[in-house]
């Protein structure tokens, strides 16, 4: 079904990994590869089947961020004068789209280099385990470009301005633990331990309250926006919601029960 991604299935469909699959290329991202991983993210945040989505690349980068040889068509003196303009807003804005609103969880396993573009398709998921090998650039200004793949939006919001600025400015390399030091990822695994320690987490992810994970994310997202008193009123209607749902009344039998609970993301 798709051309560009290897797509693994884990804990009776709950957990779905997409694993961006041009090693050669070091997983630099093309429109079919753009393509590919919106669609997939799509269609697993309407699965009710799955619990948790996760991105992750073969051999031994995560992504090295936009193939030019893709963006550029090679030998054509009437290339459109609009080309980057054009990837940014048919491919690039879709897929961030779908990722930040996606009704599942989107974890980002950062097995190797995340560069550019590759580097804020892991930062725009809901959070981020990186290998202690990975490392991550905003090298967008070593070519004459600007963040993209929300980067302006999303890079000054986990940083600061300046922090930010320093890095799309001068796309210094940040190591998995500097990225995490900075709060960009959340974990930081030896090469040994990263896919085992991983799976344990992504686990546990496919086994929450999947529902209130969904009404998580959209409180965190409005309060980019709202007043604290939009904020506080907000957090009333999505907790009646979730206080609805099946998860959260199994929760309660679960915690009287005195037994772990067996939450369908309802």
């Amino acid at each position: 079904m798709y051309t560009q991604l290897d797509i693994e299935t884990h804990f009776d469909g709950k957990l779905k990994i997409a694993y961006l699959n041009q090693p050669d290329t070091m997983n630099a991202l093309t429109k079919p590869s753009l393509s590919d991983l919106k669609d997939f993210i799509k269609e697993c945040s309407h699965d009710e089947t799955v619990r948790c989505v996760a991105i992750s690349g073969r051999g031994r980068a995560f992504c090295s961020g936009q193939n030019l040889d893709d963006a550029f068509i090679q030998g054509n003196e009437h290339r459109d004068d609009d080309i980057i303009r054009k990837i940014v807003v048919d491919y690039y804005n879709p897929l961030v789209n779908e990722i930040t609103r996606c009704r599942k969880p989107v974890v980002a396993l950062v097995n190797g280099p995340a560069v550019g573009a590759g580097a804020m398709l892991a930062l725009i998921s809901d959070f981020v385990l990186a290998a202690d090998k990975a490392y991550f650039a905003q090298a967008f200004s070593n070519i004459g470009l600007i963040p993209d793949t929300g980067g302006t939006y999303f890079l000054p919001k986990l940083l600061g301005r300046q922090l930010a600025n320093y890095l799309a400015f001068t796309g210094k390399r940040l190591s998995a633990e500097e990225a995490k030091s900075y709060g960009l990822v959340a974990e930081v695994f030896s090469e040994e331990e990263f896919a085992p320690k991983s799976m344990e987490i992504l686990e546990k992810m496919a086994n929450m309250p999947t529902a209130a994970i969904k009404l998580t994310k959209k409180a965190f997202a409005q309060s980019y926006h709202n007043t604290l008193k939009e904020q506080l009123e907000l957090e009333g209607d999505l907790q009646q919601e979730a206080a609805e749902t099946e998860d959260f009344k199994e929760g309660v039998q679960a915690f009287l029960q005195k037994r772990k609970p067996d939450y369908k993301g309802r």
